[in-house]
């Protein structure tokens, strides 16, 4: 009798959840509180939650809130947003990756003066893009919400300077720092405009790091160069591509920040500005080759992509540079039967990373392609063209952010 009991019991609970499902799959969104909908309205993707926004003026009302844009920053990621540069800047193009698709942003009103005109995009970090005009001028803007400020002018005596490398870093897309390094090797500056004071700081001088080998200087070029049977680096050289003037990433190392560039002579160059120092890595290969690289950015490290030809094939590799022995390691290489097409055409590559993942543009004068490696799987995926009035559009470069409407300029 007591197990029959049991069993009535156990029975009748079930029951009682079953109904309390029904009861919470019938719930409409109606019937949500104001904090419960934007909680569930902040995980959609950013483009989803715009549609969303048409829905009702509820919804709308709930864009507009200081708590769903609270419960927004709450959200650890974003699927990345790649905009992209091409010659004609009077908007935005954008790959949305999220739902593998292109999408146009109008620029904002501050961006669409004459006076900014010329301005184009040349550092990202988080939810904000850096513009930077001929006239010197640096605008940060959020291109999800069209935001926009203008930074202070740099000091006149930073201006005489020739700019070499621009790196932003947003802070919980609440503050955010940004970086010019400039001068000509080996005597360096740089100065940081910080958000929270809205000031730029003094100018800070770099010296070169204690102990660092000369053997590395942009002058020596004497060095054997050869790859292992594991391919790695063993000693190396390097050459720079012109396509992106302020290429350069910033990272945090053990409480450090680090800026990496590419100098006008091929070598890359590290930036502590905790220490105040810099050093040059050794190059990649040797300077006689023709190829084409860039610096990125991926989970708060600095890789090295490199198209490159070799034994008459084109291979696109991607290096981490182990300090230990100071020597470049390659990790993950584009498969030969994609890159094999790039061989004898002269491809340049402009890349950026997001996460796990790195968006590499390759052009030259007889095609474009767009192509995202994902570095856990060694997946590469060519992404589809981006077209305008019938005709495909050829970008040169692309930056990577998050689109959140909570990123503060």
């Amino acid at each position: 009798m007591e197990h029959i009991d049991n069993w009535a019991s156990r029975a009748g609970r079930k029951r009682k959840l079953e109904a309390q499902d029904k009861e919470m799959l019938n719930l409409s969104m109606d019937e949500l509180n104001e904090d419960l909908l934007e909680r569930v309205l902040s995980w959609l993707p950013t483009s989803a939650f715009f549609r969303a926004a048409s829905v009702c003026k509820r919804w709308k009302l709930v864009s507009d809130s200081a708590s769903f844009k609270l419960a927004c920053s709450e959200i650890p990621s974003r699927e990345p947003w790649f905009l992209m540069v091409d010659p004609h800047l009077n908007q935005s193009t954008i790959f949305d990756s999220a739902e593998r698709s292109w999408k146009k942003l109008n620029y904002p009103p501050l961006l669409q003066q004459s006076s900014n005109c010329d301005s184009i995009p040349v550092a990202a970090s988080g939810g904000l893009v850096c513009f930077h005009s001929e006239a010197s001028n640096f605008i940060v803007c959020n291109p999800v919400t069209g935001s926009c400020r203008e930074l202070p002018p740099v000091h006149a005596a930073q201006e005489n300077h020739s700019l070499l490398a621009v790196a932003m870093n947003a802070q919980n897309n609440q503050s955010y720092k940004l970086v010019l390094v400039s001068g000509e090797l080996p005597k360096l500056s740089c100065k940081v405009y910080n958000s929270s004071t809205g000031f730029w700081g003094e100018e800070i001088l770099l010296r070169r790091k204690v102990g660092e080998s000369q053997e590395f200087d942009s002058n020596d070029d004497n060095a054997v160069y050869f790859l292992s049977k594991a391919g790695n680096v063993v000693a190396t050289d390097m050459q720079r591509s012109p396509s992106k003037q302020y290429s350069s990433v910033i990272t945090v190392k053990d409480g450090e920040e680090i800026v990496y560039f590419l100098s006008s002579s091929g070598t890359i160059v590290s930036c502590n500005l905790t220490t105040k120092c810099f050093s040059e890595y050794p190059r990649l290969l040797p300077v006689f080759w023709e190829y084409s690289i860039d610096v990125v950015e991926c989970k708060g490290e600095m890789l090295v992509v490199v198209l490159s030809e070799f034994f008459e094939s084109a291979n696109l590799r991607i290096w981490r540079f182990d300090d230990s022995v100071r020597s470049w390691n390659q990790i993950v290489a584009m498969p030969p039967a994609m890159s094999h097409e790039f061989h004898g055409k002269k491809v340049d590559i402009n890349c950026v990373g997001a996460g796990d993942r790195i968006f590499i543009c390759l052009n030259s004068v007889e095609f474009f392609r767009y192509v995202v490696c994902d570095l856990r799987t060694n997946e590469w995926t060519e992404l589809p063209k981006c077209f305008k009035n019938g005709e495909a559009v050829e970008f040169m470069s692309a930056f990577s952010f998050e689109p959140r409407i909570e990123a503060s300029v």
